[in-house]
């Protein structure tokens, strides 16, 4: 009898792990999908001026956006962030084949290799230079785990998300393109990682034990 109660015990311990695996991978594909429906499909304020504009380098457009934007006088300043190191800004604006002229006065550059270096690069530049708002420039897809990372560094500072829209990146029916789809499903995962970091840290000040992967791609 107690042999058969340990066996019924067993089987039911097994089965409520099943389920919890079950439950677990049903909340992370609702949780996807939601993602993927909240990624923005236009630029919803392309007019407010701002005293910066900050682009995230790792993708098509961003900067040619970020410079348009500069040459409108939608602000003053331009942060890139992520280029490489030695890239100055004068050989940036040759590569992307602008006249230097009055522009490059008014951009400078980091080198952070990761969403949570360009958040934490930028918050210095900002403190520095005082600034109260700023235009964040990044794909669409990038754009909710950048104002994740942005929100937590500069809480202080008014973000208005400006995405641009990769034609690599087909956002309608994602998940009928196996590239756009494991890109969605990679940013998703990031994008929980980086929320959990942060609960963490927010519980734990002083406790690093979770960390951002050290080269993720923007």
């Amino acid at each position: 009898m107690k042999r058969r109660h340990r066996e019924h015990g067993r089987i039911f311990t097994a089965g409520n792990a099943i389920l919890a695996v079950i439950f677990l991978i049903a909340l992370w594909g609702i949780g996807l999908f939601r993602f993927a429906d909240e990624i923005p499909d236009r630029v919803a304020d392309s007019r407010t001026s701002t005293d910066a504009i900050v682009v995230l380098t790792g993708g098509s457009q961003r900067l040619g956006a970020g410079l348009d934007l500069l040459s409108r006088d939608l602000a003053e300043r331009l942060f890139v962030s992520g280029v490489y190191q030695g890239l100055d800004v004068r050989r940036l604006l040759q590569i992307l084949k602008r006249n230097p002229g009055d522009l490059e006065r008014r951009i400078s550059i980091g080198n952070a290799v990761n969403t949570t270096g360009n958040a934490a690069e930028t918050a210095v530049w900002v403190r520095k230079h005082r600034i109260a708002s700023l235009r964040l420039v990044t794909a669409a897809y990038h754009m909710p785990r950048s104002l994740l990372e942005f929100r937590q560094a500069l809480a202080e500072t008014k973000i208005i998300p400006h995405p641009v829209f990769p034609e690599n990146v087909k956002q309608s029916r994602w998940w009928a393109w196996p590239g756009t789809a494991s890109l969605i499903v990679s940013e998703y995962n990031k994008l929980m990682f980086a929320w959990l970091r942060h609960r963490i840290t927010d519980i734990f000040p002083g406790d690093a034990a979770v960390e951002a992967p050290p080269a993720e791609a923007n």
